[in-house]
């Protein structure tokens, strides 16, 4: 990725937030409700424009779920976040499926799809966000939350026994490179913050991306409709997580901040921030440029763990999280070169 498209990118998603800002304060101030504004601006805005102001706001959305993770789990524990957060997560999918005109998909599964699905709603939300909810409720949230953006590495490494794919020197490089940056991470700003690191929250947060890589190999095979299929792995998710619920933690609901936190997460981690990436995956010609934004993610997400949770951000958080978003492109950029 070249300087100037990394400039490009970060500008576009820039103007995509001051746009939206814009239209709400408008909405505001002219008394009509914002919805109407954005009817009266849409179909003037060119397919570029729509493009950047859908990623935009999902990688936005995306770098504030981190915060929310760690509101919520100040009243929750692991377990029942996820319970929350899926259900959450199942009504907004099912309003869009209502909004798109899809619900009758949802009915006409093949008994191999009803199979998947169940396959599928074991590894997200079960497994995945049990392994990631736990590594969050152990690890500060700037320490959590860049250990899991290394998935697209181990998503190359899995690629080659399960879909017998090559793999090249380079991103072994790639994977090294990363867990430099997983290094300083954990050193919390120098070499005693290591005592202050949990060494099981790491593993977790590393292990969630071997799920999430996991997850995405057996999605690729899948050919179903991307929303409705994500509705019936999180439905059948609910199915799995209550005993699960009822056997290790309580369905007890906790009112206040925690709560409006996890229907926060529930939302905006899944639900309607997947819709908005997909709808500007379906508008771009270009997914590489269009996907590079997320890389932005990370480190917006630092200032909104430090003005939220007021955590103190350590320099080598910096570091690390430049090393493992190198890596990332190292790995994506030799993946490029050999297609």
């Amino acid at each position: 990725m070249s300087a100037n498209s990394m400039a490009f990118g970060f500008i576009a998603l820039n103007i995509a937030i001051l746009v939206f800002v814009a239209l709400f304060v408008a909405a505001k101030l002219h008394s009509i409700s914002f919805r109407t504004l954005v009817y009266l601006f849409y179909p003037f805005m060119s397919q570029t424009v729509k493009t950047y102001l859908y990623a935009g706001l999902a990688v936005l959305f995306w770098s504030t779920v981190a915060t929310s993770f760690k509101l919520a789990l100040r009243e929750y524990d692991f377990i029942q976040l996820i319970f929350y957060v899926s259900a959450v997560t199942v009504v907004l999918l099912f309003f869009v499926l209502v909004a798109q005109r899809k619900t009758h998909l949802i009915f006409r599964q093949t008994k191999r799809e009803w199979w998947y699905s169940l396959l599928m709603g074991a590894f997200n939300p079960l497994l995945y966000y049990l392994v990631l909810f736990k590594a969050y409720s152990l690890l500060p949230a700037q320490v959590a939350q860049p250990l899991n953006m290394i998935w697209p590495i181990t998503l190359a490494l899995l690629s080659v026994p399960m879909l017998k794919q090559k793999i090249s020197w380079i991103s072994f490089v790639a994977l090294l490179i990363s867990f430099v940056g997983v290094f300083f991470i954990s050193s919390q700003g120098g070499f005693d913050g290591f005592g202050n690191t949990n060494p099981l929250g790491v593993v977790l947060a590393v292990g969630s991306s071997v799920l999430w890589s996991l997850y995405w190999i057996f999605n690729v095979k899948d050919t179903r409709d991307q929303v409705v299929k994500l509705f019936l792995n999180f439905a059948i998710g609910m199915i799995y997580l209550v005993p699960v619920v009822a056997l290790f933690s309580s369905f007890k609901v906790h009112w206040g901040e925690a709560f409006i936190a996890s229907i926060y997460s529930g939302i905006f981690e899944v639900g309607i921030t997947y819709v908005l990436w997909l709808k500007a995956m379906n508008l771009t010609s270009s997914n590489a440029k269009i996907g590079n934004l997320v890389f932005f993610a990370p480190f917006l997400s630092l200032v909104f763990i430090h003005l939220i949770l007021k955590e103190t951000i350590y320099f080598t958080t910096f570091i690390g999280l430049l090393f493992i978003v190198s890596g990332v492109l190292v790995q994506q950029l030799d993946r490029r070169k050999r297609r």
